[in-house]
């Protein structure tokens, strides 16, 4: 360490010149923002405004634990300053917590100053330093818990003895490395190895999260994946900032809806295998699966990219089984042995697709197939393993947003799907479906008999809306269409007089004679209800029209308001999305 970066380190810690930026945490279950991990950085344009610059320059000049503590003090000012919800994330060093902290109670002081409770701050112990006493660790991370703080591994992967970290202080918390998110969505290793650290959160009852979320696939991925992990951070969301977005409302998309043709393609389930030419010969393609004995085929590929067919590990190395068989094959060339009875399938082939042309194959006998692109050139390989793992995980995914009395698409699917029609700018009309008198039938008939109502009302919209419309259920007696613009009153109006012939025959024969029944509103005054209605709140959206999935819920719930004021089964049309 030279003087001068003695001197400007100095400078830093008296002054503290020191910026502390916030990045947001993201629930995207709730949507909503679950905490902030606090960064600092150094003087604006000084070789030490990286922290890792800056770090490493405290830790050769002897000065960590102070700087640690500094920038813990900074953060916790700077969190309740501004008034952030959530969670304080606050990245501590090993061995700070287990010097002047463990014994001073420094961090519960910095809190108490700033009035802020220490449920909402997480430790956050980073990796960059090694854990000598592990004992003295656990000590330390007990203290700081029966003190009200949870505690979070950082960067699980990527650092010191990460996974004995996660086995010794059980942590409330494990922050994923950057290099198991980067490209998920092309990786099936990486997700099923997601899926596996996720198992192992989940028997220690801890929280997972994704680091380093950089692209829109990268998120839906996660998203799909569904299966316990839900907090996610990275640039995709907000780059850390002086003053951080304070909801993110603006920055989810709707993941891809999965209630209609699954958005999920061939090519999210491709693994790169190298391809080798028609003209290789045989002894060499010998050599290499003799040198990776988990290769169990390899595609053979044209100049130009195209796939001329497959090489099967266990096929081909049966040829060799006997002392001949080299002899006979030394000068032979692999475009001599390859197997053209292999699928060859587009990277944008829905799953679905896909499994149903595997299925329809009965001249196929092994579990590969050849994945190209748009042009017909080579990307990569497919496997009958990883489909259904994938198919599975859509169906999981689909069967935990269902409403579990009718099965249709619960809210969530209905935002996703009704964000998804507003950014592709066709013309749509968006139906509040709501049953009038509904309360005073379950309060006459029972919960039961309510049920199947539901059922009857769901299955109907089903029946009458086209292939490319969509039926979601709100919950309770609310429906939610999505419907063709071209013919969406027509629509409606068959469902109102389809029910209009349905809704009688719920009822017992003296109560269907009398046109309704009679019982007692919430005051306790017997009170006359006709048989069920069916209200429609229609919201006409027109072409390019844009705006958000909450704004348009928000109008349809007033429309339906507007259609329940009429008696009988009805239609309230908003006039103006038919000028809009």
């Amino acid at each position: 360490m030279t003087a001068q970066e003695g001197q400007s380190l100095r400078a830093i810690l008296e002054g503290e010149q020191l910026r502390v930026y916030f990045q947001p945490i993201v629930d995207v279950g709730r949507q909503t923002i679950h905490g902030y991990e606090a960064l600092i950085r150094g003087p604006e344009g000084s070789p030490l405004r990286s922290p890792v610059a800056l770090f490493d320059l405290a830790t050769r000049a002897g000065s960590l634990v102070e700087l640690d503590l500094l920038c813990r003090r900074l953060a916790i000012q700077r969190f309740a300053a501004l008034g952030l919800p959530g969670r304080l994330f606050l990245n501590v060093m090993p061995a700070t917590i287990v010097e002047r902290d463990f014994r001073e109670g420094l961090t519960l002081r910095f809190l108490h100053e700033a009035d802020l409770a220490p449920s909402r701050v997480v430790i956050e112990l980073t990796e960059h330093m090694p854990i000598h006493d592990y004992a003295l660790m656990r000590q330390a991370v007990a203290h700081y818990r029966e003190m009200g703080f949870q505690v979070a591994l950082d960067d699980l992967g990527a650092g010191h003895s990460s996974l004995r970290h996660w086995s010794e202080l059980r942590p409330d918390f494990v922050k994923l490395d950057r290099h198991f998110v980067a490209g998920i969505d092309q990786a099936p290793a990486k997700r099923e190895f997601l899926r596996s650290i996720l198992d192992v959160a989940r028997s220690l009852d801890c929280q997972l999260i994704a680091e380093g979320i950089e692209t829109e696939q990268e998120h839906r991925c996660l998203w799909e994946l569904d299966r316990g992990l839900s907090l996610l951070q990275g640039y995709f969301f907000a780059r850390p900032s002086a003053m951080p977005p304070l909801s993110v409302d603006h920055l989810l998309p709707a993941p891809a809806p999965l209630c209609s043709e699954p958005v999920r393609c061939a090519c999210a389930i491709t693994r790169p295998v190298e391809a080798v030419a028609p003209t290789l010969p045989v002894p060499a393609l010998v050599e290499r699966f003799r040198g990776e004995p988990r290769l169990r085929c390899v595609p053979v590929v044209e100049r130009d990219g195209r796939p001329l067919g497959v090489v099967r590990r266990n096929d081909f190395l049966t040829l060799f089984t006997n002392p001949f068989s080299h002899a006979l094959y030394a000068r032979r060339q692999v475009c001599e042995l390859l197997d053209t009875q292999v699928l060859v399938t587009a990277q944008e082939t829905p799953l679905a697709k896909l499994s149903q042309e595997l299925t329809d194959r009965h001249d196929l006998q092994q579990e590969d197939f050849v994945i190209v692109d748009d042009l017909g050139v080579y990307l990569g390989m497919g496997t009958i393993v990883d489909l259904l793992r994938e198919i599975t995980a859509i169906q999981v995914r689909q069967a935990r947003h269902a409403n579990p009395l009718t099965g249709l698409p619960g809210n969530i699917l209905i935002n996703e799907t009704l964000a998804r029609r507003l950014a592709s700018g066709a013309p749509f009309a968006a139906v509040y479906c709501d049953l009038d008198n509904f309360k005073a039938f379950n309060d006459a008939y029972g919960y039961a008999r309510g049920d199947r109502v539901i059922v009857a009302v769901a299955h109907l919209l089903q029946t009458q809306v086209g292939e490319e419309d969509f039926v979601g259920h709100v919950g309770g007696d609310d429906f939610v269409l999505l419907l063709d613009q071209a013919c969406w009153r027509d629509t409606c109006r068959r469902i109102l007089d389809a029910f209009a012939v349905l809704a009688p025959d719920f009822y017992d024969a003296l109560d269907r004679q009398a046109g309704g029944i009679r019982v007692e509103n919430r005051q306790g005054v017997a009170t006359f209800y006709p048989i069920v209605s069916l209200s429609l709140g229609a919201r006409p959206v027109a072409k390019g029209e844009g705006g958000n999935a909450l704004g348009i819920a928000a109008e349809l719930s007033e429309l339906k308001a507007q259609a329940k004021k009429r008696a009988g089964n009805s239609l309230f049309v908003d006039r103006r999305g038919l000028t809009r």
